[in-house]
């Protein structure tokens, strides 16, 4: 039986290039419902430590999810270069928006970020009935109090922010944003959400990134459901990620 290993072993070695590991050796990713081995080395990059610190600032209680933020700055990086605002439905108190601000010098661009929110957690009548049984409206009732004085106060030292107070769809056409080069979103119900892609959609430059923060979560699979109609409707595809997120870019 050890030969037949060590044969396996060698054939490994020789055919795929690399050496079968030792996982206990490995440095270990385990946070917000993610494990994983493969490299995060993001996590020792200054820059990610600084933004994700401008992020704690306004939440206050780390929410242990470096990976997610890792991902939303790799897109609203990107989207640094294209026309358009940057756009987040679904705020809370400002930890990935202020994360994002302080990882793209904020201050240095051209552009406008729109925060919109009720900035007191969900509004009851866009809650279908299956999102209230498993307990969405309790949850946000004990996660989610009256915060806008903090947040706005979090942003003063950011140029070009726009908290944008009210329930969605009801504040999408309250303000004038043509262009769009980044969009988050993340409001814990579908029938919101899917209402800001769809306001959104036509006003996406070619390129720009959408990040669904709740698609492949789980426990959010109503979310999943309404936002793969949607790809459907506008032929396009949604990158499920580990992370519980989803992305897609209009091309």
């Amino acid at each position: 039986m050890g030969k037949i290993k060590k044969s396996i072993k060698d054939l490994v070695r020789h055919n795929l290039g690399f050496e079968i590991v030792n996982i206990s050796k490995r440095k270990t990713y385990n946070q917000d419902s993610l494990l994983t081995i493969h490299n995060h080395d993001f996590m020792e990059d200054l820059d990610f430590l600084k933004a994700y610190d401008r992020g704690l600032k306004a939440y206050e209680v780390d929410p242990q999810m470096p990976w997610r933020v890792h991902v939303a700055l790799w897109v609203a990086s990107h989207s640094r270069s294209l026309e358009g605002d940057f756009v987040e439905c679904g705020v809370n108190k400002g930890f990935l928006s202020s994360a994002i601000m302080q990882y793209c010098d904020w201050n240095m661009l051209n552009k406008r970020f729109f925060l919109f929110d009720t900035f007191c957690g969900l509004d009851e009548k866009y809650v279908s009935q299956s999102e209230k049984e498993k307990g969405r409206m309790e949850f946000s009732k004990n996660q989610y109090p009256e915060c806008y004085e903090k947040v706005k106060a979090n942003f003063a030292e950011f140029k070009n922010v726009h908290l944008v107070r009210g329930s969605i769809p009801e504040t999408l056409k309250s303000v004038e944003i043509p262009k769009v080069a980044y969009l988050s979103i993340d409001m814990n119900c579908a029938q919101p959400e899917i209402a800001a892609a769809n306001f959104f959609w036509d006003k996406m430059v070619s390129g720009a990134f959408a990040v669904l923060d709740d698609y492949a979560y789980v426990g959010y699979e109503d979310q999943k459901r309404a936002f793969d109609n949607f790809a459907l409707d506008h032929g396009i595809k949604i990158l499920s990620l580990p992370t519980g997120q989803g992305l897609y870019i209009k091309t």
